[in-house]
């Protein structure tokens, strides 16, 4: 489904963070990111999510050359690509229900992230992800009283609700206590074999993309130095890291 050719990645007088980036994902893939700090893992998440603009390099989306369609191109990625920050942006105030319903800033129109006013057609289909990611009783608390692993998994829901195909997931479970850690990560896996998500995921710690994720990409100064399918990595390809 997504298909990048050449991706590079230079800031304005200064370095490039991302240099020949080529990459393929397919349907129902759950693939970690690995590198050191500044080796570019955050920086492809955000060009792949188009939060950042892209110095070369082609985009192929679902059959979609998105640069080459303009505004279409953009708003396609915007709908059907949901990027998830280590702490998800969500409103504090209002429960997880309505999160789900109103949706991020870059799915929904500004009217309907003011308003919170939605269609009762949407109701069920929000209970019932809600309900997939466990949270049902959680649906009428406010977000401010929820954990960090129930606001990524809110987070998470409200993607999906609003047509995401693919999660990118910029350090999902930082900071999270092992058993929330685990609990998001293994939503996310279940849902890549259920639904045909696909998950680019930036995880730092090694036993969590050996237990959770399909392949391993690893970066190093903004280049791809391994990219390893259905096997723990070799301590020679962890140096490389």
């Amino acid at each position: 489904m997504i298909h990048v050719s050449r991706l590079t990645k230079q800031i304005p007088g200064g370095p490039k963070v991302l240099d020949d980036i080529t990459l393929e994902a397919g349907q129902g893939q759950f693939i970690a990111v690995k590198g050191a700090s500044g080796s570019g893992k955050s920086m492809l998440l955000r060009c792949l999510a188009l939060r950042e603009k892209w110095s070369g390099g082609t985009y192929v989306f679902d059959g979609t050359d998105i640069f080459k369609q303009g505004w279409a191109g953009i708003r396609k990625i915007r709908r059907e690509v949901a990027y998830l920050e280590e702490k998800p942006v969500l409103y504090p105030n209002r429960t997880g229900l309505k999160n789900v319903l109103i949706g991020s800033a870059y799915q929904t129109s500004i009217f309907r992230r003011l308003t919170g006013m939605v269609r009762n057609d949407d109701y069920m289909g929000a209970m019932d992800m809600i309900e997939k990611m466990g949270l049902l009783d959680k649906a009428h608390q406010k977000v401010s009283n929820m954990s960090g692993g129930e606001k990524q998994r809110i987070a998470i829901a409200r993607a999906l609700v609003h047509g995401a195909k693919v999660i990118l997931a910029d350090e999902p479970v930082s900071g999270l206590d092992p058993h929330a850690a685990d609990t998001v990560l293994a939503d996310l896996k279940r849902l890549c074999k259920e639904q045909g998500l696909i998950v680019i995921a930036v995880l730092h710690q090694g036993d969590w993309a050996e237990r959770f994720a399909d392949r391993t990409i690893g970066l190093n100064q903004g280049r791809i130095v391994l990219d390893v399918s259905g096997r723990r990595l070799t301590e020679r390809e962890k140096m490389l890291l």
